[in-house]
């Protein structure tokens, strides 16, 4: 006893002195992050930048929860005549609000548009499929048009920030880039599991490793509850701007980082009680996005890790706005105005059985992904041989389920703003995608990009090698979500399990959501193509001169074409017309260019 007493008194001390010892450590804690901080930004400012910034984030959000805690009752208080006479003033301030918001959208499409003629055909898409589906409503007459218009608003506000603003650009761009880096780690625990030699040839131990180290991670930061006020941030955003409820938004912002299955577990004790609208917006929310585990396989295929993010980001509004467009409320929502839904944190210990609960989680989706794949891929093989021994009955040659598919969504492809020589390339993968499975379909716009990079002749005969840059940025947006017959099954079984009595239920609105789903990629897609800048190439002369011909790339290919079209061949004499006129060795570049690629201007 004696010798256990300090210890028990050493005990008691830190019971009745818990919070002042939390405040010295946590201050402790934070002198020591003070001056490793300033020793970063002392020794090189511009290596320091990404910590400055991500200090700056949370230094704010810190600052406003002791804000919000300490002053926010005063400060609302103090604000409440303001908000008495706004209210007063909002019926008609919000129409001049939103005539003002409308004019100064259409002179800036009509400013942009008159230079890029061809982003017409994307916002003709946009409305086709808005109207498209009105018209498959519920109960047209009870449609919400706050929810429509803001999610549509915010959707078109994130893709104008990341496609066409110079920090947006850049910012998605380094957070893609990081994400690239983060996943590469991969390779120490696979190359140590399965050899090098394998991660590097075989696609299953290569790209399915990422989905075990995702989810890994994922888990550790459900613990840590960064997931948690993330969902729950971006919730708030969506509920407080449209007008819906807290349980169905929840559930759609989950979708941003979490699959179909995981989201609705964010909902899970509300499930019950949910209006059919709300059932309907927690399925399209699945649908029209895709989970973080397999977004990180989708790049290392080499899709473009910004896209991927953006397209998951934006996919969040515009979700929710379509599915209150095409299931609209009637029925009275036991959750509206409440004030906030509780999330739950795990029933991990520790980060450390929460990493290996998350480790061991992913096994059932690596097998998911790997005996899908397989099955889908021999069942669109077997479907191929039908076709073709059907179509070589009536001498119909290459008949193939892609085939039909590119004549089939042709114009939904051309709609979405592909150029016509690309539509059947691009119908094609949606096809794949909302028969088979995205999966399948990214891994051949892979292969297209591949080809397009690696600067192959656009051109093998009749058939096309790669897509357009910007086909390759709206095919990547219209791929990017769980919309596919497979996932049927797979939303009904998750949402069946969590509230089996409500099966029924979940089964008279799953097509509906499914079709919304597949509408709101093609939504994403629409303004990806609207708001495509596309990348130059600089100045070819000077990429020419610093090249050695011996490999080809896009930019080579790009440059050559350039050339060839500036060629004239006279009278059995060969010129150049333009800038190309005054280069000495434009005819030795043609001939290096005529050594990779065939033009008439070679046989000149």
């Amino acid at each position: 006893r004696k010798a256990l007493q300090p210890a028990s008194k050493a005990k008691h001390f830190c019971k009745a002195h818990a919070n002042v010892l939390r405040r010295v450590v946590l201050g402790l804690l934070g002198v020591a992050y003070l001056c490793y901080f300033i020793a970063a930004c002392y020794l090189n400012f511009q290596r320091a930048l990404a910590l400055v910034v991500m200090t700056a984030i949370v230094a704010f959000f810190i600052c406003w929860e002791i804000f919000k805690k300490h002053c926010g009752a005063k400060v609302l208080l103090l604000l409440h005549p303001v908000g008495k006479c706004f209210q007063k003033s909002w019926p008609w301030l919000k129409w001049l609000l939103c005539v003002a918001l409308l004019a100064g959208l259409i002179v800036w499409l009509a400013l942009d548009t008159g230079r890029n003629p061809e982003q017409l055909i994307s916002l003709g898409g946009f409305c086709f499929l808005v109207l498209f589906l009105f018209a498959c409503s519920k109960h047209h007459s009870a449609v919400s048009w706050r929810a429509v218009f803001w999610g549509l608003g915010l959707e078109f506000l994130l893709g104008l920030f990341v496609l066409r603003t110079t920090p947006g650009t850049q910012a998605f761009q380094w957070l893609g880039d990081q994400v690239q880096y983060f996943l590469g780690y991969t390779t120490a625990g696979s190359g140590f599991v399965f050899g090098n030699t394998l991660i590097g040839e075989v696609f299953a131990f290569q790209t399915l490793p990422i989905v075990v180290f995702f989810s890994c991670v994922m888990s550790i930061l459900y613990y840590l509850g960064v997931m948690q006020w993330l969902i729950l941030k971006i919730s708030w955003l969506l509920q407080v701007s449209m007008g819906t409820t807290p349980t169905e938004t929840l559930s759609v912002a989950g979708n941003i980082f979490v699959g179909q299955t995981e989201a609705p577990l964010l909902v899970r004790p509300y499930l019950t009680d949910m209006t059919l609208s709300e059932v309907h917006a927690v399925m399209t929310g699945g649908f029209s996005t895709i989970a973080g585990s397999v977004m990180g396989a989708y790049i290392s295929f080499g899709i473009d890790a910004a896209s991927l993010i953006a397209a998951s980001v934006m996919a969040a509004p515009c979700a929710l706005a379509m599915a209150k467009l095409v299931y609209p409320e009637v029925e009275e929502s036991k959750f509206k105005g409440k004030a906030n839904i509780r999330l739950s944190s795990g029933e991990e210990q520790n980060i450390l059985e929460a990493a290996s609960n998350g480790a061991a989680a992913s096994v059932v989706l690596v097998a998911s992904i790997a005996a899908n794949l397989i099955a889908f891929l021999a069942v669109l093989e077997f479907i191929n041989a039908a076709l073709r021994w059907f179509g070589e009955m009536v001498d119909i040659e290459g008949l193939t389920f892609q085939v039909i598919c590119s004549y089939v969504l042709m114009p939904v492809a051309f709609l979405m703003g592909a150029d016509w020589a690309d539509s059947p390339l691009v119908a094609e993968l949606l096809g794949i995608k909302i028969f088979l499975n995205e999966f399948v379909a990214y891994q051949q716009l892979a292969t297209y990009k591949k080809n397009r990079l690696m600067g192959l002749e656009e051109w093998d005969g009749n058939r096309k090698q790669w897509i357009s840059e910007r086909a390759e940025a709206i095919t990547t947006f219209a791929l990017c979500g769980f919309a596919n017959f497979s996932s049927i099954g797979i939303s009904l079984g998750a949402l069946a399990s969590i509230a089996p009595q409500r099966k029924g239920d979940f089964a008279s609105v799953v097509l509906r959501a499914l079709l919304t789903g597949i509408c709101v990629s093609m939504l994403n897609a629409c303004l990806a193509g609207l708001l495509h800048v596309p990348t130059n190439v600089g100045d070819c002369a000077v990429f020419f001169s610093t090249t050695n011909f011996s490999s080809t790339s896009y930019t080579m290919y790009t440059c050559c074409k350039q050339l060839f079209a500036s060629s004239v061949l006279q009278n059995g004499t060969l010129s150049f017309t333009g800038s190309w006129a005054e280069q000495a060795e434009s005819m030795l570049w043609l001939t290096d260019c005529c050594g990779h690629y065939n033009h008439t201007s070679c046989a000149g």
